[in-house]
């Protein structure tokens, strides 16, 4: 969830001007010269080189890295990525960027390839396929509700069907909850800005602010499957063409995959019997629930063969099996629906999406749903919208080998419900979060999913009322959240967060946060976070005016005093530094942080420090081994009271830990136990690209 997310008040927790930052001599005398100036949201990428016009092959990635630097970590994709920014082009290569509301700061990698109208980028495959996913961004229409604009496709030579790209579910502007109209006036006048240093509407003579205000969520994908199977080394050339009205077409990325035989299963209720329109062109909702009903009777699987489906609500699921014939084969696919009235759980629109029952009605059981695309039709976020393509309480179940695409959530569980199996999903383009644990979600399993431009964290646990407990979010992949972080915990209970792979969060969020906020419920018990990876991590927070860690225990309205264990982690090219440990400067005397535990981590390039300690508490560090720290190790304002007895926050050093930067060992004797090294808004020094250990 955003800054913003839980309710519309959520502003005034920002936190309040800090007094000006001191160091002390320990650290004049080991840094001299260090600089107190203010940091700059802006920081360059020390990503690969830009200079994708050259020859050659276009190397595969995963997240813009070297796939050796993630072996073990993340999702096992049936795809290859390529970024665009290293393959041939006549175009301009935009970035590296980090700054918030820019092109190249969505972008994977954080740059990408700008292609005026003629202009080319090409692609060398680097293994067979008959399959492409595309991610670009075209401009909005000037009075916004987006455009279309045609891409042209020529593969191993040979022209295809050209793609027609569209801006209609990207581009918003303004304040949370965003606006579509890039010419509206704030939505929240009375909200501090950061933009001004002000609240507007406090203000005599009242602040001019530019529009569009804070544009972003730029990208979109498309995906298209082709005539036949092209080998390796065959090209992939995507131009603008000529008579385009797009400006600009930005092309980021390109996925490319071997698709398979079409799944059948001729034992299983088929909606076609009872009247579904696989063309799309009527509306098949009925046609499922029937097919649904005969298919809970004769005690069979439903399955959706081969075609679009038009379903423009919610199919309600229980005790069912719906299959589909790969989610490359079959899609289901709606728009949403403005309601006459608003639902009873707030709603104002309704869409397409599969939902179990209400908790409050006892939930569903037994619910499993395979092999299919969910296409939604979500353009603006209210958030008492069930538009989601995934929703309700589902016990006993499992999700596997969907494709959400252009809906509000991919997955929204509203529990308590409990053993639900998350698992091969591909999760793109939302309007919010990719999944969500809402509620009394327990013993449940998120794996090997793949989850790429969120609007809010791409996987959640809130703990909101009932504790979330023993769920583990395993191998997962995450690219490029536009807001929040890419993983969350809000309180819970025995949780694991592991083996992941989380890339390029844009602002007010990071990789990963463990957080007391949102109205959660207490972490308990042990929370681990082992064995993942983050890399271009830890975003500018635009309220407070500093660079987040790309890992952040933030104490906003209790403390955090559960078993937390960070184990195995790798913190690469971090914007500022690794690890952060927070409280809101409002209740900075009020709650703390402690019991935490790092051990067996790497620390690959960081901005300004490996730790900012930015609350009461303490932390053990054993085995923590860190190359290219850009600032001292430790940044230990602790609760900015500065009191003669040194900071309010404790490190204690374990053993083994090793490496540093510019101002030597990144744990030093002389930081030790709390030594006061307060630079409220270190400057940042961009580190080298992460290479092998």
């Amino acid at each position: 969830m955003s800054w913003y997310s839980a309710r519309p008040d959520a502003a005034d927790r920002r936190v309040p001007r800090r007094r000006p930052a001191r160091l002390v001599a320990a650290l004049t005398a080991v840094a001299a010269g260090a600089s107190l100036a203010v940091v700059q949201p802006a920081l360059a990428s020390s990503g690969p080189a830009a200079g994708g016009s050259g020859a050659g092959a276009t190397p595969v990635t995963r997240a813009a890295l070297d796939p050796a630097l993630v072996e073990g970590r993340g999702a096992d994709v049936p795809f290859v990525e390529q970024e665009a920014e290293k393959a041939r082009t006549n175009g301009e290569v935009i970035g590296p960027d980090r700054t918030a509301y820019t092109l190249p700061s969505e972008a994977s990698g954080r740059s990408a390839v700008k292609l005026k109208p003629g202009q080319y980028v090409e692609f060398t495959l680097p293994r067979a396929a008959n399959a492409l996913t595309v991610r670009y961004s075209i401009p909005d229409a000037p009075a916004g509700g987006g455009i279309t604009a045609p891409l042209d496709l020529t593969v191993d030579g040979k022209r295809q069907a050209p793609l027609t790209l569209t801006s209609q579910y990207s581009w918003l502007y303004n304040q949370y909850p965003f606006s579509n109209d890039p010419a509206a006036d704030l939505l929240h006048p009375d909200w501090w800005i950061t933009e001004c240093g002000c609240v507007p509407s406090a203000t005599i003579p009242a602040p001019v602010i530019d529009k569009p205000f804070r544009p972003s969520h730029f990208y979109d994908e498309q995906r298209v499957r082709l005539a036949r199977t092209y080998r390796a080394g065959d090209t992939v050339r995507l131009t603008a063409p000529a008579g385009t009205k797009a400006a600009w077409t930005v092309i980021d990325l390109l996925d490319s995959e071997l698709v398979g035989a079409p799944h059948v299963n001729l034992r299983a209720v088929n909606p076609l019997l009872y009247g579904a329109d696989p063309t799309g062109r009527r509306d098949s909702a009925d046609a499922i629930d029937k097919a649904i009903a005969a298919a809970k009777r004769l005690r069979l699987k439903v399955y959706l063969p081969p075609g679009t489906y038009q379903v423009n609500r919610h199919i309600i699921v229980d005790d069912v099996t719906i299959e589909g014939a790969g989610n490359w084969y079959t899609t289901v696919k709606g728009r949403q629906v403005t309601l006459d009235t608003p639902a009873p759980d707030g709603s104002v629109h309704t869409g397409v999406g599969f939902y179990g029952k209400d908790a409050a009605d006892g939930g569903s059981r037994n619910v499993h749903l395979s092999g299919f695309a969910v296409e939604g039709d979500v353009r603006e976020r209210v958030d008492t919208d069930q538009v989601n393509a995934v929703g309700g309480a589902m016990s006993d179940s499992t999700i596997d080998g969907l494709y959400l695409h252009h809906t509000k959530v991919g997955l929204w569980f509203d529990g308590p419900m409990k053993n639900v199996k998350v698992t091969r999903n591909v999760i793109v383009d939302q309007i919010a979060d990719g999944l969500n644990f809402r509620r009394g979600v327990t013993d449940s399993l998120v794996s090997q999913n793949f989850v790429r431009n969120t609007g809010d964290d791409a996987l959640a646990m809130w703990s909101d009322k009932e504790q979330d407990a023993r769920n583990t979010f395993s191998r997962n992949t995450v690219q490029s959240p536009v807001l929040a972080n890419g993983i969350a915990l809000y309180g819970g209970s025995d949780n694991t967060v592991s083996g992941n792979l989380i890339a390029d969060p844009v602002r007010e969020g990071s990789a990963l946060q463990i957080g007391s906020r949102f109205g959660a419920e207490p972490f308990t018990g042990r929370l681990l976070i082992a064995d993942n990876t983050t890399v271009r991590a830890g975003a500018f927070e635009l309220n407070w005016k500093i660079g987040l860690g790309a890992i952040w225990l933030y104490a906003l309205e209790r403390d955090i005093d559960a078993d937390v264990q960070i184990t195995g982690d790798h913190f690469l090219d971090n914007t500022y530094n690794a690890i952060m440990l927070v409280s809101d400067y409002g209740v900075k005397d009020k709650y703390k942080i402690t019991n935490v535990h790092f051990k067996d981590i790497r620390v690959d390039g960081t901005g300004t420090s490996v730790l900012s300690a930015r609350s009461a508490g303490s932390a053990s560090f054993e085995n923590v081994d860190a190359r290219n720290v850009g600032a001292v190790g430790i940044n230990n304002c602790g609760s900015f009271n500065f009191p003669a007895t040194g900071s309010e926050f404790t490190v204690e050093d374990r053993g083994g830990n090793d490496g540093g930067g510019t101002t030597g060992p990144w744990l030093a004797p002389w930081e030790l136990p709390n030594t006061i090294t307060c630079d409220d808004r270190p400057p940042v020094v961009a580190p080298p690209a992460p290479g092998a250990w």
